[in-house]
């Protein structure tokens, strides 16, 4: 397998620029790791240029370095979005009843194409850019680059997973409710969502006109702020266009949730991945109320802003709605059921809530929250598209409606290899702001897990303080499921643990209290099958639930009945069950 590390805009720029390396070379490496992840997941593309053209357009770009160009992006491999026109190969909106070919390629396309760089092809999404899983195309799925069994996220998936896969440099996306920071997280990479009108949307194919921003994925904020000299700037063609300054913001203060506002769907393992995040910015966290945050999102989906979507369908809506993806044709039908009067009134609240925002930046010089609240699989996606796609919008939806500018940045992975990721939100202009925000709260990603090149195996963590333990009677039980032994720690200091009363092999009870000790235990880690039926012998009184560990993570442990305690001995004070054998 050709090896498919990441890629970098400004390396691979300078490299060009100084002559070190030709870009023919550079898209000669690209065809070798297109050709190879081909085999891998083919459905992160809708459609590519043939070699032959793209070393074509390479040796355009050498020629015009030779020449004496000074060219920021030369010779940088790049996906576009497959609602963004692109001239050469037509525009689907993963929709080919929709298809059209563009005469020429978006704004945005055209000045990076200037600067130097070199277009791919068309990066595959959800239909018309509505949803945030990406499992919405006709043109197949694209899973995450480093779990393929969990969705991408979406709507922009194939730009995220093209760049993650190291197949281009940097991909373009849009972002109207999400689409260019949820994909990020979930595939460990900074996504740049700028303000309102910044980037032009000349050549985007509207989901939300009002809305809509073009936004990019690259492997580092340094590339993404590279892309962005490049990307901004006010367009006469672009209606929406705004020329926008860019105003200088403090990031002393950063505005965060109130702790029963946050939202994690079950998901501990995101709670725990976003309390490790805060704890390492060096700044005055000021806890905000969410509220009105969540009324103005709520107007994106459950309000009259889906008609807007509807607007931009309705042709196709009223011509040919089989064409359309079901579920996507559910949600943008549903703005037939809007009118002017709900329109009208939606505005005003949205206004209100906007001055209500407009306060809250008196505050907080920032806003740092969870770009997604949880992920899912593929499978349970598929099973509850509807419902599943909102949650990963929880703290996404509200942002273009309140007029925000923001990134999106690795800040940890889940046990599964799906990234976690924190968005930094600033008011509209505050775009370099916030990459400068970025880069000195999270100067270093850590660099993500490998690539699923060949199926990821699911495996569970497993807390065990008892008869499991090594060297201790039931240990076998983990050793004959190949269980591999992670660390030996302790349980936080909320923990108290009972010997049991007529337990053969003896056996303690783990039990949560306030008033509590740290337990000292060993953690496994065991694939599904295994885990599964090792759940299926643990006997009553024993149960598995959730241990929180000393650093704050929580895994699967064992827990225990409140029958468990009678007659049972409080041996808390030992600190754990191997002092309680060793007593005798």
């Amino acid at each position: 397998m050709t090896a498919l590390d990441r890629l970098s805009v400004a390396g691979i720029a300078a490299e060009v620029q100084a002559g070190r390396r030709s870009a023919v070379a550079v898209i000669g490496d690209v065809l070798v790791r297109l050709d190879a992840y081909d085999a891998i997941q083919p459905a992160v593309w809708i459609a590519r240029f043939e070699p032959d053209a793209l070393r074509a357009m390479a040796a355009a770009v050498d020629a015009r370095v030779a020449a004496g160009e000074t060219l920021p992006l030369a010779g940088v491999p790049f996906a576009v979005k497959d609602n963004i026109d692109l001239a050469g190969l037509a525009t689907t909106a993963a929709c080919p009843a929709f298809a059209y070919e563009p005469e020429q390629s978006a704004t945005v396309v055209a000045k990076l194409v200037a600067a130097g760089a070199i277009p791919v092809g068309k990066a595959n999404l959800d239909q018309f850019a509505t949803g945030l899983n990406g499992t919405r195309s006709p043109y197949g799925i694209p899973r995450n680059a480093y779990n393929r069994t969990w969705v991408s996220g979406g709507s922009s998936s194939g730009s995220a997973v093209a760049v993650a896969a190291g197949l281009v440099a940097f991909a373009l996306g849009t972002d109207t409710a999400g689409s260019g920071r949820v994909p990020a997280a979930f595939n460990h990479l900074v996504g740049l969502k700028p303000s309102k009108g910044r980037w032009s949307s000349t050549g985007l194919v509207p989901a939300c006109r009002t809305l809509d921003c073009i936004t990019v994925f690259a492997g580092t904020t340094e590339d993404a702020a590279l892309v962005d000299t490049v990307a901004a700037g006010f367009d006469a063609t672009d209606s929406l266009s705004r020329a926008l300054p860019d105003v200088p913001r403090a990031h002393r203060r950063i505005g965060v949730p109130r702790a029963e506002r946050c939202r994690w769907f079950g998901d501990i393992e995101s709670e725990y991945l976003y309390r490790q995040a805060l704890a390492g910015l060096d700044a005055e966290l000021v806890e905000i109320d969410l509220a009105p945050l969540d009324e103005a999102a709520r107007l994106l989906y459950d309000g009259p802003w889906v008609a807007e979507r509807t607007a931009a369908l309705q042709d196709l809506l009223l011509d040919n709605p089989d064409a359309i993806h079901p579920v996507v044709r559910e949600i943008v039908e549903g703005g037939f059921s809007y009118n002017a009067v709900d329109a009208f009134n939606g505005a005003y609240r949205l206004a209100d809530l906007a001055r209500i925002t407009a306060a809250m930046w008196d505050q907080v010089d920032l806003l740092a929250l969870p770009t997604a609240p949880t992920s899912y699989r593929v499978a349970e996606m598929l099973e509850a598209p509807i419902a599943l796609n909102a949650s990963l919008g929880a703290y996404t939806n509200f942002v273009n409606l309140l007029d925000m500018a923001a990134i999106a940045v690795p800040a940890g992975s889940y046990a599964s290899g799906v990234g976690f990721g924190v968005t930094l939100m600033g008011p509209a202009g505050t775009d370099r702001a916030l990459i400068d925000a970025a880069n000195a709260f999270f100067p270093a990603p850590a660099s993500p897990p490998p690539l699923d090149l060949e199926g990821r195996m699911e495996t569970v963590k497993l807390a065990v303080v008892g008869a499991h333990l090594e060297d201790m009677p039931l240990h076998w039980q983990l050793t004959s499921r190949e269980a591999k032994f992670v660390t030996a720690t302790t349980t936080a200091p909320t923990y108290k643990l009972y010997a049991m009363a007529e337990s053969v092999p003896p056996k303690p009870a783990l039990v949560h209290s306030e008033d509590g000790a740290a337990i000292a235990l060993e953690v496994y880690e065991l694939d599904m099958a295994a885990f599964g039926s090792f759940v299926a012998e643990v006997p009553p009184p024993l149960a598995i639930g959730t241990v929180t560990l000393a650093d704050g993570s929580m895994v699967k442990g064992f827990v225990a009945e409140p029958r468990a305690m009678t007659g049972a001995e409080d041996i808390t004070s030992l600190g754990g069950w191997r002092a309680y054998i060793a007593r005798g």
